[in-house]
């Protein structure tokens, strides 16, 4: 940023943390900021004759290694080899919009845990992707679907590998969605701004900005 305004450092983060609140107030006046309070993600969906179609998966975000071996601990998420923050994202179809992220955790936080203690309030008959990382999460939606765990010592059946690709083919939608979110270097590259509540506002812009950039093509479309 510094090289593409002619700022210093120092000022490139003076206006980080002064533009982070405008652009969440934005995205609010615009609807297109995703939804943090878990109990209110179902009232705030649009609603639709049809049962709505939710993906749920976990995201990490490389942070700078923390000076603290207790905060070490926490962060380094062993799936990652690396030291890390998480959220869990619902992704909302068709449009492949982020409708609920959750709070920020550290790298070693499970999937399901967070799921878990955010207490997500789904709407009514929704259907539910998940991967193996939520497996015993079943919320209360009309039916959830996972793809089958390898057996060990056994290989699974033609039939369980036939659903299995079936079920990628949908839940890649939300990789789709997080990368459109990544899209933003500041939750793809090593976050060294280790202020507290800075990595939570930057995902939540990040998802706030793919949410904006998916409306404005579905209008041009529809044009």
């Amino acid at each position: 940023m510094g090289e593409l305004f002619g700022l210093s450092q120092s000022r490139v983060n003076y206006w980080v943390y002064r533009l982070l609140p405008a652009i969440r107030e934005a995205l609010d006046d615009l609807g297109d900021r995703p939804e943090r309070n878990a109990s209110h993600f179902a009232q705030n969906q649009p609603s639709s004759e049809t049962e709505p179609l939710l993906i749920i998966d976990g995201t990490e975000r490389r942070r700078q290694r923390p000076k603290n071996p207790e905060k070490q601990a926490l962060h380094y998420s062993g799936k990652k080899k690396t030291h890390s923050d998480k959220n869990i994202v619902i992704v909302t179809q068709p449009r492949n919009r982020i409708g609920f992220l959750s709070h920020t955790c550290v790298g070693k936080t499970h999937d399901k845990k967070i799921a878990d203690n955010e207490a997500i309030c789904y709407p009514p008959k929704s259907i539910l992707y998940k991967d193996t990382g939520f497996q015993g999460y079943e919320p209360a939606v009309a039916i959830t679907y996972q793809p089958k765990k390898k057996p060990p010592g056994r290989e699974l059946t033609a039939t369980e590998k036939r659903t299995n690709r079936k079920l990628s083919r949908i839940r890649v939608k939300v990789e789709h969605a997080l990368s459109g979110a990544k899209r933003c270097r500041i939750v793809k590259d090593i976050l060294r701004n280790t202020k507290e509540g800075v990595s939570d506002s930057v995902m939540e812009a990040a998802c706030g900005l793919h949410n904006l950039r998916v409306e404005k093509r579905h209008r041009r479309l529809k044009r």
